[in-house]
């Protein structure tokens, strides 16, 4: 007669689990602030699956134990030296973008209206040419440009810092001539 054996299960994921708040999500303390989430130094309660796949791999927030709980608190007048510090940098990087402007050709109909449309992408890619790193996540269009003229962009730099950028769109110069 067989005797049945008892198969040991082991855990699916490689990862320990996180402590558990109490709306049941993950506590983290955030390393970085993060938009929509919280500030630098804050705990805070996200989605597991937030915390694993985004959070923790990307080094914005680590485990919410008692030990980095207070290493936070002794730390927090220097992150918040830092975050002001952080904070300055960006104003400057803001004054000194809206000092630019940037010309962008499209193709338009002679009433002025573009074939196609200006978005995000194509203004990174112009201030791209001039030396300045953006990506399209910091353009803030209320929607996409589709006629010829002057138009003023916002620009988000974090939760705290918003800049503006003028942005010329002119007909294409045709190569026919």
């Amino acid at each position: 007669m067989k005797t049945k054996r008892k198969i040991l299960r082991r855990p699916t994921t490689p990862y320990k689990p996180l402590p558990k708040g109490e709306r049941g999500g993950v506590e983290l303390l955030l390393v970085h602030s993060v938009e929509h989430v919280g500030k630098q130094g804050e705990v805070v309660e996200v989605r597991p699956g937030y915390a694993y796949n985004y959070l923790i791999p990307q080094g914005l927030a680590t485990l919410a134990s008692d030990h980095h709980k207070r290493m936070v608190e002794k730390h927090k007048a220097k992150l918040q030296q830092i975050e002001l510090a952080r904070q300055v940098e960006l104003r400057k990087r803001a004054a000194e973008l809206a000092k630019q402007s940037i010309t962008i050709e499209a193709n338009a109909t002679e009433d002025g209206h573009l074939y196609g449309s200006v978005g995000a992408a194509e203004i990174v890619a112009a201030l791209k040419n001039i030396d300045i790193a953006l990506s399209a996540d910091q353009i803030r269009l209320e929607g996409p440009l589709k006629e010829l003229g002057l138009y003023t962009v916002r620009v988000r730099y974090s939760s705290e810092v918003d800049g503006e950028l003028k942005v010329w769109v002119v007909p294409a110069v045709s190569a026919e001539g």
